[in-house]
C-alpha cells in the first residue's frame, strides 16, 4: 500500500454500488469492508488505520461497538472524518465526534425527493380511505362505500415542521399539485428564506398545529427536537387533521400519538419512522386504521440511494482531498480538525 493511500471504511453495506464504484477509480484510495460479527482481531487493524468511516444511519441495524460514539472513536487514533448513509445521523454523537476532533458530514437532500413522494403519498392515502377501504374489501365482510367518504386536499393548508431539503420539496409538491396554503415552522430560518420555498412562517409551533389540516414532520432528530410532539401538541391539532412523519422516531411521542388517535382527537397518521425500528408486531399504533404505516422506506428509492451514494463517495474525495465539506454538521471541530489532517496527512486542508 502506497504511503500517502486515505483509507476509507464501512461496515455491512453502502448506499448504493456507485459509492465503492467511484472511489475505486482513485488509486490513492484503499476501502476496507468490516460487518457487525467481525471480530475485534480482526477489525482493530482496520480501525487504527482508518481516515475515514462511511458509516450507517440506522441504530438498529449497525452493532453499537461499531457507532459514531467514544468507545469506537477511541479505537481509531488516525480518523477525520465520519459520514453518514444518509440525512441522518443517528449512529453518530457530534458531541463525541467534536472533542475527538472529527468531522460529521451527511448526505441531506440526497433522498429529498423519495421522502416528500412519500409523505405525499401517506396524505392521499389518508385523505381518501385508500387503506382502510382495501382492508375493507379483503375481508369478504359487507361494508358501504359511505363509510370510505373521504377529503380533497385541493386548497387545504399543510403545516410542514422543518422545511429544510425534504420539507422545501413537500412545499413545493403541495403547493404546485394542489394549490394548498403552506405553513412552516422552522426557528432557523427567516422569513424570507421560508417564503422562497413557498411557505408561511408561523412564529410557534402551536401556532402551525392549530392551523393545519396536515402536519408533516421534516426536521432532524435532535435533543432539541426528541419529544417535541407530545400529548399537549396533539391536543392542539383541528380534530380533522392528519399527522404525518418520514423525520426520525423520538420527535413525536408515540403513546400520546396512540391515546390521541383513540380519544379521536385527530383524524388519522401516517408513520414512517419509529422509536424502536422495525416497531413489534404488537405495537399500539399499527392497531388503528386509521394509520397508514411503512417501516422506515420512505427514502429507499433506487434513485434515492443511488444520489445519496453519488454525493457521499463525491464529498468524501473532496475532505480527503483537504476541501472543506459543504454538509459539515460539526462546523466548530474545523480548527483542530485541521491540525489533526495536517499532521496525519502531512498537509493542512482548506481554510
Amino acid at each position: 500500500m502506497a504511503p500517502n493511500t486515505k483509507r476509507v471504511f464501512y461496515v455491512n453495506n453502502v448506499a448504493a454500488p456507485i459509492y465503492l464504484e467511484i472511489l475505486a477509480k482513485r488509486p490513492d484510495i484503499h476501502v476496507d469492508k468490516l460487518e457487525n460479527e467481525t471480530p475485534d482481531s480482526v477489525a482493530e487493524p482496520v480501525l487504527a488505520h482508518a481516515h475515514a468511516y462511511q458509516i450507517g444511519s440506522s441504530r438498529q441495524e449497525l452493532a453499537m461497538k461499531l457507532q459514531g460514539y467514544a468507545p469506537l472513536l477511541n479505537r481509531c487514533p488516525n480518523l477525520l472524518v465520519l459520514s453518514t448513509n444518509g440525512a441522518g445521523f443517528d449512529t453518530v454523537s457530534l458531541a463525541d465526534a467534536t472533542a475527538a476532533g472529527v468531522a460529521v458530514v451527511n448526505q441531506a437532500g440526497g433522498n429529498k425527493e423519495g421522502v416528500a413522494e412519500h409523505v405525499m403519498a401517506m396524505m392521499l392515502a389518508l385523505s381518501k380511505r385508500i387503506v382502510m377501504s382495501d382492508h375493507a374489501m379483503r375481508t369478504g365482510a359487507a361494508y358501504k362505500r359511505q363509510a370510505f367518504m373521504g377529503d380533497d386536499v385541493q386548497g387545504r393548508t399543510i403545516g410542514i415542521i422543518g422545511i429544510g431539503h425534504v420539507g422545501g420539496r413537500v412545499a413545493e409538491l403541495c403547493r404546485g399539485l394542489f394549490q394548498m396554503r403552506v405553513l412552516a415552522y422552522d426557528p432557523y430560518l427567516s422569513a424570507g428564506q421560508i417564503a422562497a420555498k413557498g411557505a408561511e412562517k408561523v412564529a410557534t409551533l402551536e401556532e402551525l398545529l392549530r392551523q393545519a389540516d396536515y402536519v408533516s414532520v421534516n426536521c432532524p432528530h435532535t435533543a432539541e427536537t426528541r419529544g417535541m410532539l407530545g400529548a399537549a401538541q396533539f391536543a392542539t391539532m383541528q380534530k380533522h387533521a392528519y399527522f404525518i412523519t418520514t423525520a426520525r422516531g423520538g420527535i413525536h411521542d408515540e403513546a400520546a400519538l396512540a391515546a390521541a388517535l383513540t380519544a379521536k382527537q385527530i383524524t388519522g397518521a401516517g408513520l414512517d419512522v419509529w422509536e424502536d425500528e422495525p416497531p413489534p408486531s404488537d405495537h399500539p399504533l399499527l392497531k388503528f386504521d386509521n394509520v397508514v404505516v411503512s417501516p422506515h422506506t420512505a427514502g429507499i428509492t433506487r434513485q434515492s440511494r443511488h444520489n445519496i451514494a453519488k454525493i457521499a463517495a463525491e464529498q468524501m474525495l473532496d475532505i480527503l482531498d483537504g476541501k472543506k465539506p459543504p454538509r459539515l454538521l460539526n462546523p466548530e471541530v474545523w480548527p483542530v480538525y485541521s491540525d489533526r489532517f495536517a499532521r496525519i496527512l502531512g498537509f493542512r486542508p482548506e481554510a
